[in-house]
């Protein structure tokens, strides 16, 4: 209920798969550390989730510095997916996290489909997740190091693995380094994925001409930010169009009107990430920015609005 008008509110519930959402903004892995380093700047309990970096089965340092730069219209990192490990962050991270109404999802990584399926069954039964998403950018090492994400076989199977080993909603996360979006979005469908989400970065370099050294320490790195923009909701829509399950999109949002092009390619809600990094509060912003955008077009659930792209 509007406090000033005393009219319902829009509705801005969404479901992906079987969980439901208060709202379709999502914070983006990697951006927002474990939730509780933005509890002084955001309402974390305003936000329809928040999902933590990526865990390992192991602690990870991650790559040397430098692991960050600024690059035009958005970021390079090369971070390393550095992080607590599974066990630290059941006992160390998650007791705040389940203090809060919101949904956590959990982002998982590994080496090997065993790893992913030793991650999503020790998960499985820590209380407190709402749903794990699946990081398969990550390197297949059994396989000379062919990203699980760019090969349909290897999709599947790392979906399937993780299908097996855990009864939480399973989200997987795509890569945008890939010929056909489509094909990759399809199999891990057809493999038990409940929703999908894209896009992860895209491979990015950039070069100091006075030293003509990479400014990363790992020369590549992953481009994020409102650069991605356009490729993001490009892939959005091309993935929505071959699957039936939700697509969350993710890539250079900053804005209400950047979630709402995405809702309008088709996707059901949207991750906010590099934005975390220059302006915290804009979760709650494009919170607050789809409400009033229902209420000036006069609709009553943002549901209405996924999908509506006008291509004819």
């Amino acid at each position: 209920m509007d406090p000033l008008t005393g009219a319902a509110s829009p509705d801005l519930r969404v479901d992906i798969g079987p969980l439901r959402l208060r709202n379709p903004v999502m914070t983006a892995s990697g951006t927002f550390g474990y939730g509780e380093e933005f509890a002084s700047l955001v309402n974390l309990n305003r936000l329809g989730a928040i999902i933590v970096k990526g865990i390992s089965l192991e602690p990870r340092r991650g790559n040397p510095p430098p692991k960050i730069i600024e690059t035009a219209c958005g970021m390079l990192n090369a971070i390393g997916l550095e992080n607590v490990g599974v066990d630290r962050f059941i006992t160390e991270k998650l007791p705040f996290l389940r203090r809060l109404e919101t949904p956590v999802i959990v982002n998982i990584l590994g080496d090997s489909i065993e790893e992913y399926s030793r991650l999503a069954d020790k998960l499985n039964y820590a209380r407190g997740i709402a749903a794990l998403e699946v990081n398969i950018s990550c390197p297949n090492v059994k396989k000379g190091g062919v990203a699980f994400g760019t090969v349909p076989e290897m999709a599947t199977a790392v979906t399937r693995s993780v299908r097996q080993a855990t009864g939480l909603p399973v989200i997987i996360k795509l890569s945008p380094n890939v010929t056909d979006i489509a094909l990759i979005a399809r199999a891990v469908e057809e493999a038990g994925a409940d929703a999908i989400s894209l896009i992860n970065t895209l491979l990015g370099m950039a070069v100091d001409i006075r030293t003509r050294r990479p400014r990363l320490a790992n020369i590549f790195g992953g481009l994020s930010g409102p650069a991605i923009k356009p490729v993001a909701l490009r892939m959005v829509w091309q993935a929505a169009r071959a699957v039936s399950i939700p697509v969350v999109g993710i890539g250079g949002i900053t804005t209400v009107e950047d979630a709402l092009e995405f809702l309008m390619a088709g996707a059901t809600a949207v991750q906010v990430g590099t934005a975390n990094f220059f302006r915290p509060t804009a979760t709650e912003e494009i919170v607050a920015g789809l409400e009033e955008f229902l209420r000036q077009e006069d609709l009553s659930s943002v549901r209405q609005l996924i999908g509506s792209l006008k291509t004819e």
